[in-house]
């Protein structure tokens, strides 16, 4: 950690250049004494990434930044809110702490919070930024959080865990096995401190998987912000043999859909079809990772358009946790009949359809955008079909 990139002329150069372009400022070269073009980079970098992810740290003047892998990596703050709304208790410990995103959200909910982080030199920067953050209830820990909890006495209210893809891991990582810390291998050990736990996952991890991987499975929430699904969070409760809940959320500036399940109701439940009536609903990304598929259709009282479409349709419009619209026509699938409608500009959308959408516009000339939607997809009755919609705010 070079605290001579915190004195008022790095931070100015810092601030100067967050919209330059990097590459030419590493050719020119920075001269600043003692500070090397690459770490003035570094900071650029991420305090850029920052920006809308981590606002508060990006507001405070004082902040030193890892490389902008970490920010990547990192809980956005409306995450880590989220998560810390989940919770409460007297102390918690972050096992895989990182950049202290989670932390510091959690220390809003705990008396202490105990953040372990195996990286040195992370932990010293967090360490120094939560100073900068006048937090004073969380105690930073340098060195691996499960050596920290091999040799610990204490129990804990919660222990949460962030586990990271192993080094010689390749591509996509599907099962907690193959991440750090292996958390299967070591429940035992976890449970043996605390009677809740917290993880948090990427939304590639299998449900299904997850599930066999774990033990004590109480809730899994599957996290979007914006339409795209950023988090699954577990929670784990020592004892439990109940039920699963699954709960899905869609964050955005304007509301917050969230629709719960009961994973053996939906595994039961079969579904209902009908061909589009008069509304069309598409469930929001959480719904769809989670596989929410029965219970959407049973709980909202609305009808599928086929097993493997995912696309509802109802009589009446109803609040729906996904994209709802009113359906203007209905074509089959022919070349000559969709030429004919002459859309020069839509929106398209494929569920179960052979054709993807780059096909189509090619195949159509459809230009994207307007305020047309047209879905492609299939029908209870296995025909091919194009749904034409305007979209409902």
């Amino acid at each position: 950690m070079n605290r001579l990139l915190l004195n008022a002329e790095s931070q100015e150069f810092i601030n100067a250049h967050l919209n330059s372009d990097l590459t030419k400022l590493i050719l020119k070269g920075i001269s600043f004494d003692d500070i090397g073009t690459l770490e003035l980079i570094e900071q650029i970098e991420a305090k850029k990434k920052s920006q809308h992810k981590l606002p508060t740290w990006y507001l405070n003047k004082f902040i030193y930044y890892p490389s902008k892998t970490q920010i990547e990596q990192t809980s956005s703050e409306i995450a880590a809110e989220y998560k810390a709304s989940l919770i409460a208790g007297i102390n918690l410990l972050d096992l895989t702490g990182g950049f202290g995103v989670d932390s510091f959200y959690f220390s809003r909910c705990f008396k202490t919070v105990t953040h372990c982080e195996i990286d040195e030199e992370l932990s010293s920067i967090v360490n120094y930024n939560f100073t900068q953050l006048s937090v004073e209830n969380i105690e930073t820990v340098s060195g691996d959080g499960l050596t920290h909890l091999k040799h610990s006495a204490k129990n804990y209210d919660w222990i949460y865990i962030d586990p990271s893809r192993r080094h010689e891991s390749k591509g996509k990582v599907f099962f907690l096995a193959d991440c750090l810390p292996n958390i299967p291998k070591e429940l035992a050990l976890l449970f043996e401190h605390t009677n809740k736990i917290m993880i948090k996952t990427s939304p590639l991890l299998d449900i299904s998987i997850g599930i066999s991987e774990l033990k004590h499975v109480k809730n899994i929430h599957v996290v979007s912000i914006d339409s795209e699904v950023k988090e699954l969070i577990w929670i784990l409760e020592k004892g439990f043999h109940a039920d699963i809940v699954i709960k899905t959320i869609n964050i955005s500036s304007r509301s917050s859909q969230i629709f719960d399940f009961n994973l053996s109701n939906e595994s039961n439940s079969d579904g209902n079809y009908s061909l589009p009536i008069s509304f069309l609903y598409e469930p929001n990304p959480s719904i769809l990772k989670a596989g929410a598929f029965n219970s959407v259709a049973k709980q909202l009282n609305v009808v599928k358009l086929h097993k493997h479409s995912h696309l509802y349709t109802s009589e009446n419009l109803i609040r729906f946790p996904g994209r709802s619209f009113q359906i203007e026509k209905i074509i089959p699938y022919n070349k000559k009949l969709l030429m004919e409608q002459n859309w020069h500009k839509a929106n398209i959308t494929t569920r179960n359809f052979p054709e993807s959408v780059q096909h189509i516009r090619r195949t159509l000339k459809i230009k994207d955008g307007g305020a047309i939607y047209l879905f492609f997809t299939t029908d209870c009755n296995n025909r091919k079909i194009v749904v034409q919609c305007s979209k409902i705010n």
